[in-house]
C-alpha cells in the first residue's frame, strides 16, 4: 500500500490550503482514511477521518479544526483530500494521510498504512 501526500506549503493566518492524498494498493472503498499532524516537540495529532463510503454524517474530526478543515474522498480516483480553511499558526505542522479499518478511527495505533506527509507552515 502507498499512500503520497500533496498540497502542502507556505500560507498566511486566515489563509486555506487544500491536501490531498492519493493512494494505491489496495482496494480504496474498503477502508476509512484519516488525516493526522505532527508538530515539532509534539506527539501525533489526530485532524480528520472519513468512512470508506462518504455519506452525511460518515466524517469525523478533531476538536481543533472543527468547523474549519473539511475531509472528502473519490473513490473513482482513490484520494482523500483535507481542505482546510482559517488557518492558523497553530496549525503549522506535517501532515499525514492513513488507511485503516476502523471507523471513527482517531488513534495512531488504529491505522495501518501511512504517507510521508506534507508540510504545512501558516506564518502569523
Amino acid at each position: 500500500v502507498q499512500l503520497q501526500a500533496s498540497g502542502g506549503g507556505l500560507v498566511q493566518a486566515g489563509g486555506s490550503l487544500r491536501l490531498s492524498c492519493a493512494a494505491s494498493g489496495r482496494t480504496f472503498s474498503r477502508y476509512a482514511m484519516g488525516w493526522f499532524r505532527q508538530a515539532p516537540g509534539k506527539e501525533r495529532e489526530f485532524v480528520a477521518a472519513i468512512s470508506w463510503s462518504w455519506s452525511v454524517g460518515s466524517t469525523h474530526y478533531g476538536d481543533s479544526v472543527k468547523g474549519r478543515f473539511t475531509i472528502s474522498r473519490d473513490n473513482a480516483k482513490n484520494t482523500v483530500d483535507l481542505q482546510m480553511n482559517s488557518l492558523k499558526p497553530e496549525d503549522t505542522a506535517v501532515y499525514y494521510c492513513a488507511t485503516t479499518s476502523a471507523y471513527p478511527a482517531v488513534q495512531i495505533a488504529d491505522y495501518d498504512y501511512w504517507g510521508q506527509g506534507t508540510q504545512v507552515t501558516v506564518s502569523s
